[in-house]
């Protein structure tokens, strides 16, 4: 089995994800490797269109960076109970998509693998949503491991 230094982690508050961080830390455990959490807020998922715009700089942002943070924290628990390396890393600004920050962060942080959670989704939502596991798996600049939730179809 290939030894990693550096494992980045894309977390959010999923089952999934959850089973991802657990196939990481796994990994992490048997290669001695550091894993960095990273946790992007798609801002543009929480927008109806109906909020004024003061109200989402004022009040929306700060509650959104809060919960990210929070997230990050409980998720470093438990990387931290099995002895290993943490980094978190809040993506919370900037143009692009989940993807583009994903895989720009596997290039600045070094890191040699990434591990996710594919939420499995198929059909029209697939169409109209895209898939974040997909284009990561596209551009990342390193492997990907896709841990798949447990109520996906082969």
């Amino acid at each position: 089995m290939t030894r990693f230094r550096h494992i980045l982690v894309p977390v959010d508050d999923s089952p999934t994800s959850d089973k991802a961080l657990d196939e990481a830390i796994r990994l992490a455990v048997f290669s001695g490797a550091k894993i960095t959490l990273m946790h992007v807020i798609d801002d543009l998922s929480h927008l109806t269109g109906f909020e004024p715009a003061t109200d989402y700089v004022e009040q929306m942002i700060p509650l959104m960076r809060a919960a990210g943070e929070d997230l990050l924290a409980k998720k470093g628990e438990k990387v931290l109970a099995h002895g290993l390396q943490l980094e978190c890393v809040l993506i919370a600004e900037g143009p692009g998509r989940v993807f583009e920050h994903v895989t720009e962060q596997a290039r600045v942080s070094h890191a040699d693998l990434i591990v996710l959670g594919s939420h499995g989704r198929r059909g029209v939502k697939r169409v109209l949503l895209g898939s974040d596991a997909e284009q990561i798996i596209r551009h990342a600049p390193v492997p990907v491991l896709v841990v798949r939730g447990s109520d996906e179809v082969a």
